[in-house]
């Protein structure tokens, strides 16, 4: 019979159960308290922290009850063959439920509980790459809306033949930056062309960038004399409103040549808002990278994520597969992934990660 998954720990130390009960009660009160509403960037923020904080002591009272409920269900089991199987299965569920903690908590970046401002742009390809970059798109989407996150398009770019040359949309609920930061890299796609008439195999790559959405100004200062403002018309859907207008707003951050856009809002006050917070996202993203290679340098490792870096294949030819080059982790179901279903490569990337930094002995490896 198996041992208790419980036994090794107390899961109310180990996940700082009662300190995230009191965060729980400190927010509410806040909540009721006159004026909280006023400031709506605060609010916002608020509601997500404790959105995420519900979430994750969801799964660690079942884990408390099943503490004090497994000893008798035992009991039961060694004085009744018959309860045997329901105390089985009863471990089975509670091993699954620690392991999704577990990863859960390597969820400890300085902005791992924001939402995530993920931008899509179409590389070396051709029209296939355009194509490629708008399968991404809808993946993340899928993904995002599946697992009961927040996504709004904040900015699309339309290639003239099929696909898109860029595309960024804003996933927002709990920890969504902290799973979706191990999408940062290059993308490649190996084909049949629809696109080619000779029907050959294609190679077209996108690349993905991930950062955290700042919701505190005053925790990323940027100096405006550093950042050229240029306005535009808008592009693609929108009505005739964005697109008679010079409503979309594009930032360049000078001293990195960091760029940015907005063109999803009907007023140009408004795209130049979300304008400033993608780009605050991009100063924490680039941040937190200096961090990880100062780290990185420490125990003489190199870090292998970015912008630029190759990081999963995707096969429809000669067969369907989809695997990481940094975890091993893979999957056989091509469809499936462009459907949403990547929960286990994001959930591989943070067991990777702990383990490149020494943190944990998961296992990032599929089976």
């Amino acid at each position: 019979m198996k041992s208790c998954p419980l036994e090794s720990s107390n899961s109310r130390t180990l996940f700082d159960y009662e300190k995230r009960l009191l965060e729980i009660g400190s927010i509410e009160h806040d909540m009721s308290q006159d004026g909280f509403w006023n400031d709506s960037t605060k609010s916002q923020a608020a509601v997500a922290k404790l959105k995420a904080l519900k979430s994750s002591t969801a799964k660690l009272g079942e884990l408390v009850r099943a503490e004090q409920e497994l000893p008798e269900l035992l009991s039961m089991a060694e004085e009744d063959a018959s309860f045997g199987a329901e105390f089985e299965a009863e471990l089975t569920r509670l091993e699954k439920l620690l392991s999704e903690l577990e990863l859960q908590s390597l969820l400890n970046g300085p902005h791992d509980q924001a939402g995530a401002i993920l931008s899509i742009n179409a590389r070396d390809g051709g029209t296939d790459a355009n194509d490629w970059a708008e399968m991404l798109l809808r993946m993340y989407i899928s993904w995002g809306r599946d697992n009961g996150f927040d996504v709004a398009l904040l900015d699309r770019s339309d290639n003239d033949e099929a696909g898109i040359n860029q595309a960024t949309i804003l996933v927002r609920g709990p920890m969504a930056y902290g799973y979706l930061k191990g999408e940062t890299g290059m993308h490649r796609l190996v084909r049949i062309s629809p696109f080619n008439s000779e029907g050959k195999r294609q190679t077209s790559f996108a690349a993905v960038d991930v950062s955290p959405e700042i919701e505190d100004v005053e925790e990323i200062k940027i100096d405006p004399q550093d950042v050229r403002i240029d306005t535009f018309r808008a592009s693609g859907a929108g009505g005739q409103h964005v697109n008679k207008t010079d409503s979309a707003v594009r930032l360049t951050h000078l001293p990195t040549n960091t760029v940015v856009q907005c063109q999803s809002e009907r007023s140009q006050h408004q795209n130049r808002d979300q304008a400033w917070k993608m780009l605050r996202a991009k100063m924490a993203q680039l941040e937190e990278q200096r961090r990880e290679e100062e780290e990185a340098a420490k125990y003489q490792t190199k870090a292998r994520v970015g912008f630029g870096s190759q990081i999963r294949n995707y096969f429809l030819h000669p067969d369907q597969r989809i695997k990481d080059v940094r975890t091993g982790y893979a999957m056989g179901s091509f469809h499936a992934v462009m459907g949403g279903d990547i929960q286990g490569f994001l959930d591989a990337y943070l067991a990777w990660r702990a383990k490149e930094a020494g943190l944990s002995g998961i296992s990032g490896e599929s089976e």
